[in-house]
C-alpha cells in the first residue's frame, strides 16, 4: 500500500470512528449512596431499571435491636418489612444519553417521587427525586460500590 493510500485509509477509519455515538456509561451494579448509608443494586427489571437496597451501614434499629423497617411507608402492611430488599428505584426507562426516568421511593418520608438517573461517568451517577412535574428536584451523587 502506498503512503497516500495508507493515509486515505487511516483518515476513513478515523472519520468513521468519530461518527459513532459515544457509549453510554452503565448504571447496572452496586452503588453507595451519597453519605454511604446504603448500598443500592441497580439491575434490569424487564425493559426498565430498578434498584433495591442490598445493605445498610447501620441495619439495626437501636430502639428495637431489630432490623430497620420501612416504618414510614404509607401502606401500613409494608411498615414492618425490613429495609434491606426494599425497591427504591422504580421503572426507570431510557430518556436520552446516559439518562433514565422513572420513580424514586424515599423511605425517610414514605413518598414516591418522579425521578431520574443521570450517569456522570463510569464511577458516579446522580439520582434525583422531583415534585411539581420536575420543577423542583433534589438529588444525590452515588459512587460505584463493589
Amino acid at each position: 500500500m502506498t503512503p497516500l493510500l495508507r493515509s486515505a485509509a487511516l483518515a476513513t477509519v478515523l472519520a468513521g470512528a468519530s461518527a459513532m455515538p459515544a457509549l453510554a456509561a452503565d448504571p447496572l451494579g452496586n452503588w453507595l449512596t451519597e453519605r454511604s448509608e446504603a448500598t443500592i443494586r441497580i439491575a434490569n427489571c424487564g425493559a426498565e431499571l430498578c434498584g433495591n437496597i442490598v445493605a445498610l451501614k447501620e441495619p439495626i434499629d437501636p430502639a428495637t435491636g431489630r432490623p430497620k423497617t420501612d416504618k414510614n411507608n404509607p401502606d401500613a402492611s409494608k411498615r414492618n418489612r425490613p429495609m434491606v430488599g426494599v425497591t427504591i428505584v422504580l421503572g426507570m426507562k431510557p430518556d436520552g444519553p446516559d439518562k433514565w426516568t422513572g420513580q424514586v421511593y424515599n423511605a425517610e418520608d414514605g413518598r414516591t417521587y418522579t425521578g431520574n438517573i443521570t450517569m456522570q461517568n463510569a464511577r458516579s451517577l446522580k439520582l434525583e427525586g422531583c415534585v411539581l412535574g420536575g420543577l423542583i428536584c433534589k438529588g444525590q451523587v452515588w459512587t460505584r460500590g463493589s
